[in-house]
């Protein structure tokens, strides 16, 4: 096929800031995570599929919820928070973190 460019699983972006491997990067009205450690005005890759665990609010979260991401945690609540993908596993209040199956 002769407009294909990549099976999309990965974006590039400028690091506005300094961005920590495996932590949530919003790029305009998705999120995704980021694959390595970039200083800010490096070439960033994100990873825009796949399953990972992300640091999360305090709030109770039930397996396959909609997860938003807010203050760079993933969070149930919608607001005016960019979507992330679906909870993998569900987390309780005292739980730091929850597996989320990134989704565009």
């Amino acid at each position: 096929m002769k407009n294909y460019i990549q099976k999309g699983s990965v974006i590039e972006v400028v690091a506005a800031g300094a961005i920590v491997s495996g932590s949530i990067v919003t790029v305009g009205a998705t999120a995704g995570i980021s694959a390595g450690n970039y200083e800010t005005g490096a070439i960033a890759i994100v990873n825009l599929d796949g399953v990972y665990n992300v640091a999360k609010d305090a709030s109770v979260i039930a397996k396959g919820a909609k997860l938003y991401i807010a203050a760079g945690v993933a969070t149930t609540t919608v607001s005016t928070n960019v979507f992330l993908g679906y909870a993998h596993t569900s987390a309780l209040t005292g739980d730091a973190t929850v597996n989320v199956l990134l989704a565009r």
